[in-house]
């Protein structure tokens, strides 16, 4: 990259936080803050790691690290951009990186406060782009942190998008959710706790509720998206929204039993 460019991207997203909050993201986290080397203001808020997160963002001279409580992902989202310098956000995932192409579309943009902007966002299993099971996603993910926020659901948050004009960014993000299987068994017995939490007393629920449910996800990802045309990664990932969902109004089922 010429002198030129690398000056003008540093002038570019100078003004853009990047906001990302993590625990236990020791083998992607590297890949992820290799890709915001051009970001001036990276804030990582971590949530209690014990593997070498930490030691790993510290070689980053454009990352300052806080610690705090999981909150769930909305409250804590929101608490970790209140740390940003800037009042534009970046809000990205520890198991993200982004493109080039992305970069450089991202440093010719005019942000404008009535608008937020949405990022395309390929998946991934391991090295292996997932195309039928989750598809791509178009997310907003950059926002003046001034104007709107994060909902405050425990889970499946999102930017607040009344009243915003919806601009996306082109060029792709890559997710890398998931390496190994013990992954998939750790989120989903944390997105479940976090589900069931969210609704308890809202919501009702039954065991037959959580079978039918669970069995239907395994039936919709593998055979209505074809996730069996993703090969193994297809079955790991339709196995997995399957117990995600069992254990959602299971844990839900024993909460509700309780009040």
């Amino acid at each position: 990259m010429q002198k030129k460019d690398y000056e003008e991207k540093q002038l570019s997203i100078k003004n853009i936080s990047c906001v990302i909050i993590v625990k236990n993201a020791a083998t992607t986290i590297d890949a992820t803050l290799g890709s915001l080397k051009y970001f001036e203001d990276i804030v990582l808020y971590d949530n209690g790691s014990t593997d070498e997160t930490l030691e790993i963002a510290k070689k980053y001279s454009n990352v300052t690290i806080f610690q705090g409580e999981f909150l769930g992902f909305g409250s804590t989202k929101n608490l970790a951009c209140s740390f940003a310098k800037n009042d534009w956000v970046l809000s990205l995932d520890a198991d993200e990186v982004l493109s080039d192409e992305f970069i450089k579309n991202l440093t010719s943009i005019e942000l404008n406060d009535k608008n937020i902007y949405t990022i395309l966002r390929e998946n991934y299993y391991k090295n292996t782009q997932v195309k039928h099971c989750w598809g791509n996603d178009i997310i907003v993910r950059l926002f003046n942190k001034t104007k709107t926020a994060f909902t405050d659901e425990k889970v499946h948050e999102k930017v607040i998008e009344n009243g915003f004009g919806v601009v996306p960014i082109k060029g792709s993000v890559k997710h890398y959710p998931y390496a190994t299987i013990t992954d998939f068994i750790i989120k989903l017995d944390r997105y479940s706790s976090a589900f069931a939490n969210d609704n308890v007393g809202k919501k009702s629920s039954s065991p037959s509720k959580a079978f039918f449910n669970g069995l239907f996800s395994f039936f919709k990802t593998y055979f209505i998206k074809r996730g069996f045309l993703d090969g193994y990664a297809g079955l790991v990932i339709a196995f997995s929204h399957m117990a995600t969902n069992f254990y959602k109004y299971i844990k839900l089922y024993e909460l509700n039993q309780k009040l």
